[in-house]
């Protein structure tokens, strides 16, 4: 069992992050590297009513692709914060377990605001980890970008791309679950992890351990 997990900060991040998440102690997060477009880091998947829907968060105006990630300012002109949660909501207002975490989650959309999009994805990866019960493990920055790590590090940085999402690291298996709109739509693996948490609960622990290799 790897005793720490490095991965970059995402926007509620994907299935297969928290699967590797679950079997580390210390989760680090990669502080000292450069925002990249078309990740992660501002972006997640979600599956409602016609299929999956792609939520990203707009940056304040600049010249945001390579700044330090720490630096990338949000900007609150545009609701997209409150259009977010809607959407949220209208995904998975009718899953089984949505009104049990709603309340704790909703806040970081509709009350606070944040300067930094590192913040915002920090306190949303903390409250996440408070649904899971994880009080055992620790989320840590780093600081300093690190490239030779020690073999009980498992090194995730850039390995799950947005663009092939339902595809997860290469060889994953994700068993299915019952979906809000599965019926519609098939079994969407390795979406958002709000995706199991709303639908799986208290369950979703054990459907982590379940998501392998091949």
């Amino acid at each position: 069992m790897p005793s720490t997990v490095l991965s970059e900060l995402h926007y509620l991040p994907c299935i297969d992050a928290f699967h590797h998440f679950k079997k580390a102690d210390l989760v680090l997060v990669e502080a000292c590297e450069n925002y990249q477009k078309g990740s992660y880091r501002n972006r997640c998947h979600l599956l409602g009513a016609n299929g999956v829907q792609r939520l990203s968060i707009p940056l304040a105006k600049g010249k945001n692709n390579q700044q330090p990630i720490q630096q990338v300012a949000l900007t609150y002109h545009e609701p997209w914060h409150r259009q977010h949660w809607q959407s949220i909501q209208s995904a998975y207002g009718n899953s089984p377990f949505f009104a049990y975490y709603a309340d704790a989650l909703a806040p970081h959309f509709l009350t606070k605001q944040y300067a930094h999009l590192w913040d915002f994805n920090l306190a949303l990866l903390t409250t996440v980890f408070g649904f899971l019960h994880w009080a055992d493990k620790t989320i840590q920055p780093t600081t300093a970008y690190a490239q030779d790590l020690p073999p009980s590090t498992v090194d995730i940085r850039n390995t799950l791309p947005p663009a092939t999402f339902s595809e997860g690291s290469t060889g994953t298996i994700f068993p299915a679950y019952p979906q809000v709109f599965g019926e519609k739509h098939g079994f969407i693996p390795n979406l958002s992890i709000l995706d199991l948490i709303f639908c799986q609960g208290p369950q979703s622990n054990l459907y982590l351990s379940s998501v392998s290799a091949s």
